[in-house]
């Protein structure tokens, strides 16, 4: 009789699973990254069979290599997977009255996106609440490296993909060299809020903050965009719409928590 591979039957459970599982729940465990010595002692693994469970998490695009060191950790595929639980149209339907209020507030257009195949995906628009023409920017994209929404979702993932030089200048204004535009997320990381002065369309200014869910990571993002006179007369931003943005935000992520 040919070999055959026995298929496990009820309550049973394959082995090389449920080792793989235990390898990404040591590495979602902490904030460093675990070498392979490091693995196979707490696991009480040969190194040899670690490295082939490894190596197809690595392909799969669960894990990731750090060439420098050697070390693995966690891996953007397995992240994104993690994070898809949360519905974009749940996100769009838990943020909408918040949204609302923003734009009434600040009386400015309100914008709520995520990252989707390196770019920001507006998924839902607030119009400005006067009688000027507007039109409904849902389902559009917004460059990440040139947008406030993108830059609070750039600086939060850890696992994004910054857009790759040359970046394309959409006004004089636009970062368009990549240690500028880290150098600016850092900025965003620190003070917990992105501005974009004019660096998408001349003569408009954006403020966004992030969206949180109940364990803390970033899903989203919501800002405000409107003419540079309003936000940011004399080209300084104006910190009271700033603060709007931020309390929205928070909303947002209290209203996700629960």
């Amino acid at each position: 009789m040919p070999n055959c591979a026995r298929v496990p039957g009820v309550g049973e459970t394959i082995q090389s699973v449920e080792r793989a599982a235990a390898i990404l729940r040591l590495l979602a465990s902490g904030h460093r990254q675990l070498g392979v010595a490091e693995l196979a002692r707490a696991m009480g693994l040969p190194k040899g069979t670690l490295h082939g469970i490894l190596r197809t998490l690595v392909h799969v695009g669960f894990v990731e290599q750090d060439q420098a060191t050697g070390k693995y950790r966690l891996g953007a595929t397995l992240l994104h997977l993690g994070s898809s639980y949360l519905d974009v149209n749940e996100l769009r339907t838990r943020s909408i009255n918040w949204a609302d209020a923003l734009a009434g507030r600040s009386r400015e257009s309100a914008w709520i996106g995520t990252l989707h195949e390196g770019h920001v995906l507006v998924i839902h628009h607030v119009f400005r609440p006067d009688d000027s023409m507007q039109t409904l920017q849902v389902g559009t994209y917004l460059p990440t490296h040139a947008s406030a929404l993108g830059k609070v979702l750039l600086a939060h993932d850890p696992y994004a993909e910054p857009p790759a030089p040359p970046l394309h200048p959409h006004t004089k204004r636009t970062l368009v060299e990549p240690a500028a535009l880290e150098a600016e997320l850092d900025r965003v990381r620190a003070r917990g809020w992105a501005a974009e002065m004019e660096e998408l369309t001349e003569g408009e200014v954006a403020i966004a903050a992030p969206i949180k869910d109940r364990r803390g990571i970033v899903v989203g993002a919501i800002g405000i965009r409107g003419a540079v006179e309003r936000l940011a007369p004399g080209e300084t931003l104006n910190m009271e719409f700033v603060s709007y943005v931020r309390d929205a935000a928070r909303a947002i992520t209290r209203d996700l928590a629960r």
